[in-house]
């Protein structure tokens, strides 16, 4: 299995995509000791139209054949079943926004694939995503990728000591426009492949129709924060905090209506209720505070608080600044310095200084100061 050039042993992750072709190409040129793993987490329906495993396997073993490194496919399904999908649907049927993709790299690849590795003897594993690590002391530091519209630390914030030291991260220190360009002149076939979005199992498909395979659709209220009923919705648990499309009240007459789009505000899953407020900047969509739970620290324990650091409560906000205390129970209040637009419970709120990241958790509840 293992080609014997001296170096350490490592198994790099090898999505298919251009990231983890360039992380695995660039351990090779360190000198390590290389062998890809392509990892299936779902077992697809047989709709072609959505299925993208294959083609990934295939572009995977492209992406080995060219850099002359041997490629394990194994399948990890009912790990991802058991440990991410029944606990994303627990929480959406429970009316929260889960992440799947934080708890994937938490349970999957840098638990169960890291597991995996080190039996077989592999000192380390590698992926393609765009972070960084820094030994600081005896402690492993996670900190951001050097592109910051690529960097990945908010996947990442649920990894510890162990799984950071045995774990690489060949790219972090690269912009995107350098790895396709470093892809392109090894010859890799997946140089300009488009990057993936949205949860790895749901694929292109929309992502209501997919759900409604698992939590079937009933129909109810829309109405305002006074009660009024201004239109029916297909399900309160498949809408999120802030959400605008999808609502099919665009140009409704209501006694509150002000002629601006309609966003949500909550949603009551019990009574099957969502509740619709008017403006972008709605009083109702703003939280000071926000209550955290199921906490991961990347050096195992919490700061000592209160803590003037920066927090995201969504992948592609910007850092927020604010105040980190840790409460008797262990939970972790944030209380921002500006209004939080929809906080969505579910989500995750991950925690900085500067381009450290301390660690997140689970947003229970956004509140007004």
């Amino acid at each position: 299995m293992w080609k014997n050039n001296g170096g350490s042993k490592v198994i790099v992750g090898l999505s298919g995509g251009v990231d983890s072709a360039v992380a695995a190409a660039i351990l090779l040129e360190q000198g390590y000791d290389v062998t890809g793993l392509f990892m299936k987490n779902w077992e697809e329906d047989d709709d072609a139209e959505y299925c993208s495993a294959a083609v990934d396997l295939a572009d995977a073993q492209s992406v080995c054949s060219t850099l002359g490194i041997h490629l394990e496919a194994v399948n990890f399904s009912p790990e991802y079943w058991d440990n991410v999908f029944e606990h994303f649907l627990r929480e959406y049927k429970a009316g929260r926004t889960p992440n799947p993709d934080i708890l994937c790299n938490k349970e999957i690849k840098f638990k169960t694939f890291l597991e995996w590795s080190l039996e077989l003897g592999a000192q380390h594993i590698a992926t393609g995503h765009y972070v960084q690590k820094n030994q600081s002391g005896k402690q492993w530091q996670l900190r951001k990728g050097v592109d910051g519209n690529k960097d990945q630390s908010y996947f990442l914030y649920t990894l510890g000591q162990h799984a950071l030291a045995h774990s690489l991260f060949p790219i972090g220190h690269l912009p995107k426009s350098e790895v396709r360009q470093r892809a392109s002149d090894l010859g890799l076939s997946v140089n300009e492949k488009k990057d993936s979005t949205g949860i790895c199992f749901i694929g292109e498909r929309r992502f209501k129709d997919f759900l409604q395979q698992f939590l079937p659709a009933q129909q109810g209220d829309i109405k305002t924060l006074d009660g009024e009923v201004i239109g029916q919705h297909h399900g309160a648990l498949y809408y999120t905090i802030g959400q605008r499309g999808g609502l099919g009240i665009g140009g409704l007459d209501s006694t509150n209506n002000s002629g601006e789009p309609w966003f949500v505000a909550s949603k009551d899953v019990q009574q099957n209720v969502l509740y619709v407020v008017q403006g972008h900047d709605h009083s109702a969509l703003q939280s000071d505070i926000v209550l955290v739970d199921e906490l991961d620290w990347v050096n195992g324990d919490p700061p000592q608080t209160p803590l003037n650091c920066h927090a995201k409560t969504r992948y592609r906000q910007t850092d927020q600044a604010c105040t980190l205390h840790i409460e008797k129970d262990g939970q972790a209040k944030l209380q921002f310095e500006q209004p939080q637009r929809a906080v969505a419970p579910g989500q995750a709120a991950v925690f900085y200084q500067g381009d450290n990241c301390l660690g997140g958790g689970v947003i229970q509840a956004g509140l007004k100061d």
